[in-house]
């Protein structure tokens, strides 16, 4: 089924946001803008405010200075109603298990576009069941959400975002605790609508192979903002991540490949059991 969005895709926008948690800063003056249709990545290590930038996108953490903006519009002076018409999110994790079915939790998607009480009409309900199916979890429908595996439950939530239909959608870590079909499926689907996304992702890899631009943020800050061809360098790389790797071009999809070498730092540095490894292979 293609999926129908009650809203376009929408400029999202950063402009110099900054935010303080019980006087510790985990983001620091950061500014990224995404244009209408594009599909951006957050990368960095751990601690480098990935998840943090993107609480302040759909309301759940406020900056302590900077503001967003969807299409020029600040979102937190917008009503919640008509920001979730247009901005969905699927976070990384959820506030506790849904005592509901899985095709129930799938069916709170529609709420943005509701009246109080309001049931399901024949369109919601196509719209769920595409969703579902999409994700390739139209099989649970009837299964108690608080029952599923992490995998699965990654699905639903990512199903529940797509019922929404909106035309913009942020996405923290959307592929943690699915295999690797699942993985490409997910991503596929976020391309495939051809809605303005940006992704926080751990997988280089995947990064390169589905985001059009890059953002690297590490320790809050923003390091530099791309193409994944411009973004991932083996200087950037030995920088924040304090790896050495080699980064080259796959010869099948022609996107950036990164290639960690085990056993060596950012500085060239080899260490013991690296060492000794390489010994046992010359």
């Amino acid at each position: 089924m293609k999926h129908r969005t009650t809203a376009k895709p929408a400029a999202l926008a950063a402009e110099d946001v900054s935010v303080v948690v019980n006087g510790r800063p985990l983001v620091h003056q950061v500014t990224l803008r995404v244009a209408p249709g594009e599909v951006v990545g957050l990368v960095g290590p751990n601690g480098a405010g990935k998840s943090t930038l993107l609480r302040t996108f759909y309301r759940a953490l406020r900056p302590t200075s900077g503001r967003v903006l969807l299409d020029g519009e600040n979102v937190w002076l917008m009503p919640g109603k008509r920001l979730a018409q247009r901005l969905a999110a699927v976070l990384q994790e959820t506030a506790g298990d849904f005592e509901l079915t899985v095709h129930d939790v799938v069916a709170m998607g529609r709420s943005p576009h509701k009246r109080a009480f309001e049931g399901d009409d024949a369109d919601d309900r196509d719209i769920i069941m595409g969703s579902l199916e999409e994700l390739d979890v139209a099989a649970l429908a009837h299964a108690p959400f608080d029952r599923l595996s992490g995998g699965e439950k990654q699905r639903v939530l990512i199903a529940r975002a797509l019922a929404q239909c909106t035309g913009t959608m942020v996405l923290d870590e959307p592929t943690n605790h699915l295999d690797l079909r699942h993985q490409l499926d997910a991503l596929k689907i976020v391309r495939r609508l051809g809605i303005t996304a940006v992704i926080a992702l751990h997988d280089l890899n995947l990064a390169a192979a589905f985001c059009d631009r890059i953002c690297v943020l590490d320790r809050g800050r923003e390091i530099a903002t791309g193409t994944p061809e411009e973004v991932l360098t083996t200087t950037l790389l030995a920088e924040v991540y304090r790896v050495e790797a080699d980064v080259s071009t796959h010869p099948r999809t022609g996107t950036p490949h990164v290639t960690v070498l085990p056993g060596v730092d950012g500085a060239g540095r080899r260490h013991r059991d690296g060492g000794k490894q390489a010994d046992r292979t010359r």
